[in-house]
């Protein structure tokens, strides 16, 4: 009788694992390495005002410099569990949820492609930027400018696949943004190598 680890021959491998890489590479292009765009996109997250993109507002300049990553992953500006939770009494926040779905073989067994999504909530309230700009727009366009085309982990380039609304009720609505991504089955599992 074979018990379960006498089938495994060799590390095993899964392109998920990617994900992990991809989250971190993502949240770095978006609020660190891509000057100017990324203090705007700190912005429309964290400042829910009509003024927000006002660079001469020397009090925005300072909440944004003064807001790490790793204040808005606690925050839950940007997370990638796809929950937002509405606290009563909390300062209205606008969301963004990336998320891995869509998990599909490709014609080549080595390869898999998914569906990188990055879903963007705003509370209607603060949609209007003034100008004809709605916030949940802008920030969709900041990651679409930022992300198509560009190199993650797999192979080849993030591709753009499309942007459609999402209304979750009359507290948040906005837009999914979506990419194509092709990984290899290169990753191994934690503690395989």
């Amino acid at each position: 009788m074979r018990v379960g680890s006498d089938y495994i021959r060799g590390p095993l491998k899964c392109s998920f694992y990617s994900c992990e890489k991809d989250a971190e590479m993502i949240i770095k292009k978006l609020f660190v390495s891509s000057e100017p765009y990324s203090e705007q996109l700190k912005r429309l997250l964290v400042i829910n005002t009509k003024d927000c993109l006002d660079n001469s507002n020397q009090k925005y300049n300072e909440i944004v410099k003064n807001t790490s990553i790793k204040e808005l992953i606690e925050g839950k500006y940007i997370t990638l569990v796809p929950r937002v939770k509405l606290k009563e009494h909390e300062e209205i926040k606008s969301y963004i949820i990336l998320s891995f779905d869509n998990f599909i073989p490709t014609s080549n067994p080595e390869y898999e492609d998914c569906t990188i999504s990055f879903d963007i909530f705003c509370h209607p309230d603060y949609w209007e930027l003034g100008d004809y700009r709605i916030r949940p727009i802008k920030i969709a366009g900041i990651i679409k400018g930022l992300l198509d085309e560009t190199k993650l982990s797999g192979i080849g380039t993030l591709q753009f696949t499309g942007m459609r609304q999402i209304i979750v009720g009359d507290e948040l609505m906005g837009y999914s943004v979506n990419f194509q991504a092709t990984h290899g089955n290169d990753d191994n599992l934690p503690g395989e190598e």
